[in-house]
């Protein structure tokens, strides 16, 4: 097996329980990167020639490798185990098969990214490593939870990153376009074919369920609705009205497909349009929502743009509060790493104090047990929410 010799100090990271590898620390002169294929599993050593453990490799990546082993090459036995692992922390701690089952480095599987929806599997691969696996984790797969059917949803931005070829195709059994499965108690469609990622979006699951509890009766806008995650889920606890916003014509059809399950199309109001378009517009005509959730797409991908990302976040948000009738409460979501809870809270505070409103923080969240945190890589936490109260103006 080829070996990776890194320079001096740079195992230190690895030590302390980390498993990215950067190709500035590879000592290259005893060890070149230049010919490795990409997914090549190696054995790392410490620049005196101690093992580390297994990684696979990606010579072309500045994550050029990722430990997968400590102990011994990585084999498709230690994949079957850490999928068995990965299972049995969800069956832990969700009642219904539907949960991200398999989370990345999180699960000891990086590059792997595994959704379950009740009887259906859905699997995206975004590293060379695991594609070289891929009829393993297949095989793995419809051995333990015996599916009734396998996407292989290879078609995202991730496989362009790590230049793999896109595919999307059925792996196992059979898999129709829209896919039931439940979150707090809701039956649901995910377009696993056409949808964003895999179709959905678990990590809010228990943002979700504590604006479940405050929306009985009352009139919520639903921003960035995407297929209705938060909107439809606020109509089966009773709201009395939900706007889904989304910029996608497809996916407000797909809002009305989860209304109408849930025998509640009548109370939706679909607005199709950019956000701050729609927000701008339903100020102008003087709406007010009860309840206002904020999600949106990462505004800050790279740390080059946080700067325009933290003043995105701080626009929209100055707009939700000004939609937000007094006594009501918006969730404030970010799924960008790069801004910290604090910061989206200062934010807030910010927003405001620049609005004269009184706000109060009654609740925090973050990700959900099925996208648990790896303690050693802070990349692996990246969901944040905030719940706030409105007041009033300021006295």
């Amino acid at each position: 097996m080829q070996q990776l010799i890194l320079n001096p100090r740079a195992e230190r990271r690895l030590k302390l329980g980390h498993l990215w590898i950067y190709s500035n620390e590879v000592d290259t002169k005893r060890s070149p990167l230049k010919g490795i294929a990409p997914g090549t599993q190696c054995e790392i050593l410490e620049s005196n020639g101690k093992s580390l453990g297994f990684a696979l490799v990606n010579p072309n990546q500045l994550i050029c490798a990722r430990l997968v082993s400590r102990k011994g090459p990585f084999t498709a036995k230690q994949l079957k185990r850490r999928l068995e692992n990965a299972l049995a922390l969800r069956e832990r701690y969700f009642s219904h098969p539907s949960y991200r089952m398999v989370y990345g480095d999180s699960d000891g599987l990086p590059g792997l990214v595994v959704d379950r929806f009740g009887g259906y599997l859905v699997v995206q691969i975004s590293s060379w490593g695991m594609e070289n696996l891929a009829q393993d984790i297949v095989d793995a797969l419809t051995a333990l939870v015996k599916p009734v059917g396998i996407l292989l949803r290879n078609d995202h931005q991730g496989r362009k990153v790590e230049e793999l070829p896109e595919h999307c195709e059925v792996a196992q059994g059979e898999v129709p376009e829209m896919v039931p499965f439940e979150e707090n108690g809701v039956s649901l469609l995910a377009p696993v074919y056409a949808g964003q990622k895999t179709g959905w979006f678990y990590d809010h699951r228990e943002n979700r369920a504590r604006l479940n509890q405050w929306v009985r009766g009352r009139r919520v806008l639903d921003l960035f609705s995407y297929a209705g995650g938060w909107g439809v889920q606020a109509l089966a606890y009773g709201a009395s009205t939900v706007t889904c916003v989304d910029a996608s014509a497809q996916a407000l059809n797909w809002c009305e497909e989860n209304a109408t399950l849930n025998h509640r199309q009548s109370d939706l109001i679909t607005i199709q349009g950019k956000a701050i378009d729609a927000m701008k517009e339903l100020i102008a005509t003087g709406e007010r929502y009860d309840a206002i959730v904020l999600d949106p797409p990462a505004f800050i991908k790279r740390r080059k743009d946080q700067k325009s990302g933290e003043a995105a976040y701080r626009h929209i948000n100055e707009l939700a509060l000004r939609l937000l009738e007094r006594n009501g409460v918006l969730v404030s979501a970010s799924c960008s790493m790069h801004l910290a809870s604090d910061t989206l809270l200062e934010i807030l505070r910010g927003a405001g104090r620049h609005l004269d409103k009184n706000i109060s923080v009654i609740g925090s969240g973050g990700q959900g047990a099925d996208h648990p945190v790896h303690p050693a890589i802070p990349e692996t936490r990246y969901l944040k929410a905030h719940f706030v109260h409105l007041t009033g103006t300021t006295q």
